[in-house]
C-alpha cells in the first residue's frame, strides 16, 4: 500500500481512480466530505521456541479526504513506525466498607431480611 498511495496526487486523482489503484476501502465514512479509510495489516507467528507468538509486520493504514466532487483533496497515510504504544495505568481504587457506611448497612438489612422473611424469629 506505501507504494500504491505515491501514485495519487492531490487535486488530480479522483474516486474512481483510487478504487481502480488501492481497491474498495476497508471503511467509507461520509460528513461534510467523503472519506475513505484503506487499512492493511499483516501478522506472523514466531517460531515455536516463543511459543507462538504474533508479531506485526505491517500496519499500514491510508486515509483518503475527497472533496464534493469526487476529487482528492488530502490523503494521511501510517505506518508500523507511527503507531503509539499505549501504556495503562497500573493504579487501583481501595474499596471501604465500614461499619458505618450506608453499603454496609444496606447490605445488613437485606441480610436480615433474607434470613427471617416474616419478620417473627424463632426463640429458643
Amino acid at each position: 500500500m506505501e507504494l500504491k498511495q505515491k501514485k495519487l496526487i492531490v487535486n488530480v486523482t479522483n474516486k474512481n481512480d483510487i478504487i481502480k489503484i488501492l481497491g474498495p476501502p476497508s471503511v467509507q465514512s461520509r460528513f461534510d466530505t467523503e472519506l475513505l479509510f484503506f487499512i492493511e495489516r499483516k501478522i506472523t507467528n514466531t517460531s515455536s521456541l516463543k511459543l507462538g507468538k504474533q508479531i506485526i509486520m505491517t500496519n499500514n493504514v491510508l486515509i483518503v479526504e475527497l472533496d464534493s466532487y469526487g476529487i482528492l483533496e488530502k490523503k494521511v497515510f501510517y505506518d508500523l513506525t507511527k503507531m503509539n504504544a499505549l501504556k495503562f495505568s497500573k493504579n487501583t481504587t481501595d474499596i471501604d466498607y465500614s461499619k458505618q457506611s450506608f453499603v454496609y448497612d444496606f447490605l445488613s438489612s437485606m441480610r436480615q431480611k433474607i434470613n427471617d422473611p416474616l419478620g417473627k424469629r424463632r426463640k429458643k
